[in-house]
């Protein structure tokens, strides 16, 4: 059974810095690349940043491009999305999400399998 965990949301400032950690099992390594989302209120789900396993390969939107970096802990089965100089426009549900599709896949229908979320918040 595939479970991903995601951890490290809470309240912070503009300017401030956080860390999400996204803690998967069931998943068959290093063949799933992985990716974060967000939802904020009233919007669509919209791709945040996405990795190999190897992390060899990472790509970002455009918005997050020079202030948020993934990485993966192969030994403890993580990956962790890296949030500096936040945005009150940051704030949203950040979800961590797994396929087995090859490429820079940013579409939500391209991954199999999701978080829960974790919520973040960015005041002013």
């Amino acid at each position: 059974q595939v479970q991903l965990v995601e951890s490290g949301g809470g309240l912070v400032q503009a300017g401030d810095s956080l860390r999400l950690s996204c803690a998967a099992s069931g998943l068959s390594f290093p063949t799933y690349a992985m990716a974060w989302f967000r939802q904020a209120p009233g919007k669509a789900r919209e791709f945040v940043a996405s990795i190999t396993w190897s992390g060899g390969s990472t790509y970002y939107t455009d918005s997050v491009t020079g202030r948020f970096t993934t990485s993966t802990d192969n030994a403890k089965n993580t990956v962790y999305l890296q949030m500096n100089s936040l945005k009150p426009e940051d704030t949203a549900v950040y979800y961590c999400a797994a396929t087995r599709r090859a490429g820079a896949r940013i579409r939500v229908i391209d991954y199999d399998y999701w978080g829960q979320g974790t919520q973040v918040t960015v005041s002013s």
